[in-house]
């Protein structure tokens, strides 16, 4: 019975160690695998694959508190290791009592003392880097935008430029020798959201009645995803953004061609007879016409973009059909309500949207 008991007791040692081991190795497997480099780009937003200034500061200071935290891990772990092992149940112990330790000046100093200055340590090291986020001065060059919340999409202005558009943001790449980072004024225009690209800055919260700012400097172009972070109705979800980093020449190309009005053809006049006679044109606006809708997004260059529904579909003929046919189909408790029109009305609404480049 005996050689039982204590067989049982070093079998519950080991599972401990054993088990403390595991999640020790299950972090240090998560993190390598955070903050391993792709030679591609990888399409699932990631902090630790800062593409901009500001990521690059919270992606140091990210690994930095990973890297102490590690270590308090290891540290502890490996003392409850030591401590269950040495100081394990003996044969010979049982029925005596053990020794009574009554507290050690210099242990108590200790544990007080480290975890003081590990804490400090880290706040100084988060107050340097929110300083330098977001109290950044705002250079000349700097392109300008105004971010808006609604539900469930974003609306994009850029006073400087002209230019109204919708849940895609045009901003250009921003070189050393020629730095042009994009600065945003936050706001809602209902309830809270959160403006969150990881690759290229933190969150940053839009709140009614209130002006936030953030900024992007972004070295690489492309395309970065991001949504809302902060719930903010049923389809919060799939309140989803694209930031398209351009180049110099590429990003002036898409800002005149966001500046033309709205091309007007023949094969479309049906089309557009039908916006500006139904509900569209209370919700929407087009640029050149009557429509002068700000509830829903601008349609004026609805087909430069490469999704509708904030991110949700394509935008191909075929989803934004079934989009004005049913948008509960893509996004349920969306606030767009189902047109109702005549198959043929609706094909000829759709032919005039395809026209909006």
């Amino acid at each position: 019975m005996l050689e039982t008991t204590r067989s049982e007791k070093r079998g519950t040692v080991a599972c401990r160690a054993a088990g403390t081991l595991v999640i020790l190795a299950g972090i240090l497997l998560a993190t390598g695998l955070c903050t391993a480099s792709t030679p591609n780009d990888n399409p699932i937003p990631n902090i630790f694959e800062p593409r901009s200034t500001p990521a690059d500061s919270i992606y140091h200071l990210s690994r930095f508190i990973l890297a102490v935290s590690g270590a308090i891990f290891v540290v502890v772990a490996s003392l409850l290791v030591f401590v269950a092992v040495k100081f394990r149940s003996k044969s010979e112990d049982a029925g005596r009592e053990p020794a009574q330790v009554y507290g050690s000046t210099q242990i108590e100093l200790a544990w007080t003392v480290i975890p003081i200055l590990i804490v400090v340590v880290l706040f100084l090291a988060t107050a340097r880097v929110i300083h330098n986020v977001q109290d950044a001065a705002e250079p000349s060059t700097a392109v300008g935008v105004t971010a808006i919340g609604h539900q469930f999409w974003w609306e994009f202005r850029y006073p400087g430029l002209g230019i109204i558009t919708a849940n895609e943001l045009h901003i250009p790449v921003s070189n050393p020798s020629q730095p042009r980072p994009t600065f945003l004024k936050l706001l809602s225009a209902d309830t809270d959201h959160s403006f969150w690209v990881p690759q290229l800055a933190g969150k940053t919260d839009l709140i009614p009645n209130r002006v936030n700012e953030m900024w992007m400097e972004p070295h690489r172009t492309g395309v970065y995803l991001g949504q809302c972070a902060q719930y903010c109705g049923t389809q919060h979800a799939k309140m989803l953004l694209r930031v398209s980093v351009d180049t110099a020449e590429d990003f002036e190309v898409w800002v005149r061609a966001q500046r033309q009005p709205g091309i007007q053809q023949e094969n479309a006049i049906a089309g557009k007879r039908i916006f500006e006679t139904t509900a569209c044109m209370n919700c929407h606006a087009v640029t050149g016409t009557a429509a002068t809708g700000r509830f829903g997004p601008d349609l004026t260059h609805l087909m430069s973009r490469a999704t509708i529904a904030s991110g949700a579909a394509e935008n191909t003929p075929q989803n934004l059909h079934l989009w004005i046919e049913n948008p509960e189909a893509f996004k349920p408790g969306s606030l767009m309500p189902a047109m109702q029109l005549s198959p043929a009305d609706l094909d000829d609404l759709v032919r005039y949207l395809e026209t909006l480049r």
